[in-house]
C-alpha cells in the first residue's frame, strides 16, 4: 500500500499587494483618525459605519478610467440557495472608496435622516489594481460629506474643516495649502473655445450628428488630457493638447489636435496666467459677478481673470460666481489665502465632480528614493458630485465632501517628525520565582489599576537574560525584578530601560556609575516611583 502523501503546508506571505500593520502604525494611525474624527465633530459631523461590502449595482461606475464590469473592485457572483434552478444572484463587491456606500445609506435611510445630512467615515477601502512602489489594494480613507444642500456654505466649510484637520494632527501653517477650482469655471472655458457640453439629440441630419459626435470625442480627450497636467506639466500638455508628445519610454502619443489659439487659451485657465488689469478693473469684474471681496484680496485678482476668460458662457459666470461665495465665507471667517486660495489649475476628478472641487495639499520638500528634491504633494481632495445618489432615487440630491489620505498624511507626519517617537511598550514585571506568580500578578494589579500599562512575563522564567531581552523586544520603559532576597527586604528593583540605552550608547564607565539605571526602591512604593520614572521619560 503506497504511503499516502501529506498536504504541502500553506506558504505564510501576505497576498500580493497587502500588508500587515503592527504596533506603533497602529497606534498611529488611530491617533490621528482620532484627532481628525475631533475636529469633524466639533463642525457637527455625525460618524457612520457601513458595510465593507455592498452589490456591485449599489457601487455603480468603478475606479476612473476602468470601462469593463468589475474591473477595479473585488467582485463575486453569490448563489441563490433558495433557487431550485441554482440561477445566479446579485455581484457583490468590496467597497472601493466611502463615497458610493454613503450615497447608498443615504437613499435608503432618507426619510430618517435629516437634512443636509453631515456624515464623516472612516476606514478601509480595497482596489483591485496592479499594486506597485506605496501602492496597496487594501488602504484607509478618512472622509466627511455633506448631502442635502446646493449652498456653497457646505463646500466652503469642507475647506475650513480640511484645513483645520491638518493643523490639529500637526501640519503647520504654511506647509500646505487648500486650492479650490470649481468643474463649471473649466465648462465655460471649453464652451468659449467651441467645445460646450454635448447633450444628445435625435437629428436626422447625418452631418450635424457627426459634427456633433467629433466634438463629444474631442470634448472627453481634452478632458482626459487636462488629467494629465500635474504629471506632464504646461510643455508636456501643451503637446499633448495639439500634435502630440514622445513619453519617457520613448513611445509616440498623438496628441487632440487642438488650434494653437484654443491650447494658449486652456493653458492659460489652468496655469493662472495674469492679464494685465488695474484695481478698477477688478472693481468691475467683482461687481459684475456680485463679490464683496476686497479688490486688495488676491483671490479677487484671481476670480476677475477667471470672469474675463467665461464671460459670456452661462455655466463658465455661474462657476466663478459659486466661487466668489465660497472666498467671501472663507475670509468671514480669517481663512487667509495663506491656507485657502482660489487656483484653477486643480483639475481632480473632471469625470466625478459637478461643481466646485478642491485639494489640499502639503508644500514643505522631501527627497525621493534618488535623493532628489521634490515637494510632498495631495493627501487630501474632494468636491461637489450633485448626480451621485440621483442613480438611486431619479431626483437630484445635492452633495460635497472630501477624503483624506490617511496613509499619505500619515507619512507626511513622519517626515515632519511629528511621529517619529519610538512606541512605548508596557511596563514589564519580571518572573524570579516560579512559585511566587501570584506575587508578581499582585504587582501588575496594581500598575493596572493606577492606569500604567503593565504585563507580567508569560514565557519561560528560567533565563533572566531572555526575560531582559523580551522587555527590550517589547520597548519596556521599565523592568521590574524581585527576587527572595528582595521579597525578604520589602523591596523591588527598577530597571530603567530607556535610561540604560542611552547610557549604554555613549556613557564612559564613571559616568555609569553616577547614573544608575538600576535602584531599589520600597515595595510599598511601587506604583508611584514607576510613575515618577514614566513622567521623567517623557519630558
Amino acid at each position: 500500500m503506497a504511503k499516502q502523501k501529506k498536504a504541502p503546508r500553506p506558504k505564510a506571505i501576505t497576498p500580493k499587494g497587502f500588508r500587515d500593520y503592527f504596533g506603533a502604525e497602529v497606534s498611529e494611525r488611530t491617533e490621528m483618525l482620532h484627532q481628525i474624527a475631533g475636529v469633524y465633530h466639533r463642525y457637527g459631523f455625525e460618524a457612520l459605519e457601513s458595510s465593507a461590502v455592498e452589490t456591485v449595482e449599489a457601487l455603480g461606475k468603478f475606479l476612473p478610467d476602468v470601462d469593463r464590469p468589475n474591473e477595479g473592485v473585488f467582485a463575486w457572483q453569490e448563489f441563490d440557495e433558495n433557487d431550485p434552478e441554482g440561477k445566479r444572484a446579485d455581484w457583490m463587491a468590496l467597497r472601493y472608496d466611502l463615497t458610493a456606500p454613503l450615497a447608498r445609506v443615504y437613499a435608503q435611510h432618507r426619510n430618517d435622516l435629516p437634512t443636509p445630512y453631515r456624515r464623516f467615515a472612516m476606514g478601509p477601502v480595497w482596489r483591485n489594481e496592479k499594486p506597485g512602489p506605496g501602492r496597496y489594494r487594501q488602504f484607509y480613507q478618512c472622509d466627511a460629506d455633506t448631502v442635502g444642500t446646493a449652498s456653497m456654505a457646505a463646500d466652503a466649510e469642507i475647506c475650513a474643516m480640511l484645513s483645520d484637520t491638518l493643523e490639529a494632527v500637526g501640519i503647520p501653517r504654511g506647509d500646505y495649502l487648500v486650492r479650490v477650482n470649481n468643474r463649471k469655471v473649466l465648462n465655460g472655458v471649453l464652451e468659449a473655445m467651441g467645445l460646450g457640453e454635448v447633450l444628445p439629440t435625435q437629428t436626422s441630419d447625418f452631418n450635424v450628428a457627426k459634427e456633433e459626435a467629433s466634438r463629444l470625442l474631442t470634448r472627453v480627450a481634452v478632458l482626459r488630457t487636462i488629467d494629465k497636467f500635474d504629471k506632464v506639466g504646461e510643455t508636456g500638455l501643451r503637446e499633448l493638447l495639439g500634435k502630440g508628445r514622445r513619453d519617457a519610454s520613448g513611445a509616440y502619443i498623438d496628441g487632440v489636435g487642438l488650434q494653437d489659439e484654443q491650447i494658449n487659451r486652456l493653458v492659460n485657465f489652468l496655469c493662472g496666467a495674469n492679464y494685465i488689469f488695474t484695481e478698477d478693473d477688478i472693481a468691475e469684474s467683482l461687481s459684475n459677478i456680485g463679490c464683496k471681496l476686497a479688490v486688495s484680496d488676491t483671490n479677487s485678482g484671481t476670480l476677475h481673470n477667471l470672469w474675463q476668460m467665461v464671460e459670456g458662457s452661462k455655466v463658465g459666470e455661474e462657476g466663478v460666481r459659486e466661487l466668489s461665495q465660497i472666498a467671501e465665507l472663507l475670509a468671514a471667517q480669517n481663512y487667509g489665502v495663506d491656507r485657502i486660495k482660489l487656483d484653477p489649475s486643480v483639475v481632480r476628478g473632471l469625470g466625478y465632480y459637478t461643481g466646485p472641487v478642491f485639494e489640499a495639499e502639503l508644500t514643505f520638500e522631501i527627497f525621493d528614493e534618488k535623493g532628489r528634491k521634490r515637494q510632498f504633494g495631495s493627501v487630501a481632495g474632494g468636491g461637489r458630485y450633485d448626480d451621485l445618489v440621483k442613480r438611486f432615487t431619479g431626483q437630484a440630491v445635492p452633495a460635497t465632501g472630501v477624503s483624506i489620505g490617511v496613509d499619505r498624511l500619515l507619512a507626511a507626519l513622519r517626515e515632519k517628525g511629528r511621529l517619529g517617537a519610538v512606541n512605548k511598550g508596557p511596563v514589564v514585571v519580571t518572573v524570579m520565582d516560579r512559585d511566587r506568580m501570584a506575587d508578581y500578578q499582585t504587582m501588575v494589579a496594581e500598575l493596572r489599576n493606577a492606569g500604567i500599562r503593565a504585563e507580567m512575563y508569560l514565557g519561560n522564567p528560567k533565563n533572566f537574560g531572555n526575560q531582559l531581552k523580551y522587555a527590550d523586544k517589547r520597548n519596556a520603559p521599565i523592568a521590574v525584578i524581585e527576587g527572595c532576597d528582595e521579597k525578604e527586604k520589602g523591596v523591588v528593583q527598577l530597571k530603567d530601560l530607556i535610561l540604560g540605552a542611552k547610557i549604554a550608547q555613549s556613557a564612559t564607565h564613571e559616568e555609569w556609575k553616577e547614573r544608575p539605571s538600576q535602584f531599589e526602591v520600597a515595595r510599598a512604593d511601587l506604583v508611584a516611583k514607576v510613575r515618577e520614572i514614566l513622567e521623567g521619560q517623557d519630558d
